[in-house]
């Protein structure tokens, strides 16, 4: 339908969307509970002059904030078609990660860009999401997604997987699966076809556990189920992440005083064991303000998904709270993919 100008009527509707700002002020308090956290976490260091990652977090946040002000003004409709578009320039960069991509510790993960460098493959964990979100608003009319209708869908999820794993990056090619399952079973998948999925599942694991899986992978797998196989090894960074969390008890220790961050005894606890930190630092009343905080996130996220007017913006925020999801109670928590 269009005006009696030819404009779409699309303008119409962005004169008179209505925002809600719940997400931003749930966001505004986990930046902020983060960055004290880390400034906390390298607080020791940083006296030394070695560390104060919480400064480029800020100028990070700071450079996203800016970013998401400028897209605050822009209808979601008019993202929807840029969705390919979004999808093919990722799957350039992650090729182009694999040619001229920066060489760290063994993984081709980052483009550099003059004095800054770039991870595609994060990129995608949100443009997968919005790609997924064009074509099933795009596809209407089905009842249920059989494996014929799910090919194509399939067949965009598996390029940028294979991608990511070639650098290598499981964890993140898992993200990106995970993301795109929720996103399938919530427009609703066959019965059939997730039973097949399920027998596969349970056929494929081992044998991807015991021929595809390197292993130091299979050895994370172990140590994370049981870290005390490997107290002194690969289990010892868990080991001491949960003691830094036992160790904050109730009410924690307070800002600056954990004694396992602090004189370090906790491995990467700017990086893969922030959370220990807080624990330690705010205990277990801390880390229910913390769960209390992302719940309701999460489900403002999900009230704006049920309550948008069409598919495409249903569906796309669902991706985004799925992929919220995934980065801090799922998969991206299992470090050995890494």
């Amino acid at each position: 339908m269009a005006t009696a100008t030819g404009t779409p009527a699309l303008r119409e509707e962005v004169g008179s969307s209505k925002y809600d700002l719940n997400a931003m002020w749930i966001m505004a308090i986990l930046v902020t509970i983060g960055v004290l956290n880390l400034h906390s976490a390298t607080y020791s260091s940083a006296q030394e002059g070695e560390s104060q990652f919480w400064k480029a977090q800020l100028v990070w946040f700071g450079i996203g904030a800016a970013f998401s002000a400028g897209l605050y003004f822009v209808h979601y409709r008019v993202l929807e078609r840029f969705a390919y578009f979004a999808y093919a320039f990722n799957i350039f960069l992650l090729a182009a990660v694999l040619v001229i991509g920066k060489s760290v510790l063994g993984s081709r993960r980052w483009l550099a860009l003059g004095p800054a460098s770039v991870q595609p493959s994060e990129f995608m964990k949100i443009t997968i999401a919005w790609t997924l979100a064009k074509y099933f608003h795009d596809d209407q009319g089905r009842e249920y997604y059989d494996l014929k209708a799910l090919m194509l869908p399939i067949l965009l999820v598996l390029v940028p997987v294979l991608l990511v794993m070639a650098q290598p990056d499981l964890g993140t090619a898992m993200i990106i699966l995970a993301v795109s399952g929720s996103m399938m079973l919530f427009v609703k998948v066959s019965p059939r076809l997730l039973l097949t999925v399920g027998l596969a599942a349970i056929i494929c694991i081992p044998v991807a556990y015991k021929f595809v899986l390197k292993d130091y992978q299979r050895q994370r797998i172990i140590t994370f189920l049981n870290p005390q196989s490997d107290p002194r090894g690969a289990g010892y960074n868990s080991i001491q992440s949960m003691i830094a969390v036992g160790s904050g008890q109730f009410l924690g220790k307070g800002f600056r005083k954990g004694t396992q961050s602090q004189l370090n005894f906790l491995p990467e606890h700017h990086t893969d064991f922030i959370f220990s930190v807080y624990a330690e630092e705010h205990g277990f009343v801390g880390f229910l303000i913390l769960l209390g905080l992302y719940i309701a996130l999460m489900s403002n996220g999900l009230k704006i998904a049920y309550g948008s007017n069409d598919k495409f913006g249903m569906l796309f925020a669902f991706g985004i709270v799925a992929l919220f999801s995934c980065i801090h109670f799922g998969i991206s928590k299992l470090v050995f993919f890494t």
